[in-house]
């Protein structure tokens, strides 16, 4: 399976600010990306926003049993397909795409060029909702960072929580704004995710969003402040309980005491 040699720019039409489009036009870095997946041949794989098909070919090369494509500009999903019949595509929203009715049993392998303005909370979405195998995304370099910062510094906060307590986080290497057509004014960075053996269950997962949602929004004020503000009943007993200082910052909590925090705290999330 291959893409042919009509992927030439000539065929496409410009990139659509609307949809946040910024294309991979360097073959090196698009191999680097999709070697970092690991796909094997028979493997089952996910691409969001291919685009015109940077990573995609290189994908193909690996023989997978699957490739799915999930890409909202109908013109480029089309060219897609017309190349190679064997792709998959799902036309519309990735931030709308039902991640939870993907088969927990299939291994799926997630790559993509993430469009800047909805890379969060994708990212968000699919730690928390999809059993996968390894998923491999590119981000904004800032974002990356958010999502691998350790508790206490000013990257740190509920983006970070939340995908730390799903998934292990790596930063695998920056891409320059130079290898995009057209160029963003920004770095660029490559990030891999590896699903822990114990995330969260979906009531605890429910109770760590509502307290990260809660504190994040008033990081700047200690923790039992912002439970008495919330009408948390006993809030500084609950804190002190579990080894936290009242007077402490939200930033300062790792993602293991926000979710031993959460837990004591999601009867009254509850009612």
């Amino acid at each position: 399976m291959a893409l042919n040699g009509r992927e030439g720019r000539g065929q496409y039409k410009p990139a659509k600010r609307s949809l946040g489009q910024n294309f991979l036009n360097d073959a090196n870095i698009a191999r680097k990306i999709v070697d970092s997946l690991d796909i094997r041949p028979g493997d089952n794989v996910l691409e969001i926003g291919p685009g015109r098909g940077a990573l995609t070919k290189h994908i193909l090369e690996r023989q997978p049993g699957r490739l799915m494509v999930l890409e909202k500009d109908d013109d480029l999903g089309q060219a897609l397909t017309a190349l190679n019949p064997s792709i998959e595509l799902v036309s519309g929203d990735a931030l709308a795409f039902p991640w939870q009715t993907l088969e927990s049993d299939a291994g799926w392998k997630i790559v993509g060029n993430l469009p800047y303005n909805i890379a969060s909370p994708l990212i968000w979405d699919i730690v928390s909702q999809v059993k996968f195998a390894a998923a491999v995304f590119m981000v904004q370099l800032e974002v990356g960072q958010r999502l691998r910062a350790p508790s206490g510094g000013k990257d740190y906060g509920a983006l970070s929580v939340w995908v730390q307590s799903h998934a292990r986080v790596e930063l695998l290497f920056k891409v320059p704004p130079q290898v995009f057509q057209p160029q963003p004014k920004v770095t660029s960075a490559v990030m891999r995710f590896i699903l822990l053996p114990q995330p969260p269950e979906p009531n605890a997962a429910k109770a760590l969003a509502a307290t990260l949602r809660m504190c994040f929004q008033q990081r700047r004020k200690q923790l039992s402040t912002i439970l008495k503000s919330k009408g948390i009943v006993g809030g500084e007993d609950v804190l002190l309980g579990l080894g936290i200082q009242p007077a402490q910052r939200p930033e300062t909590l790792e993602p293991e005491r926000f979710q031993a925090l959460s837990n004591c705290l999601e009867n009254q999330f509850g009612s």
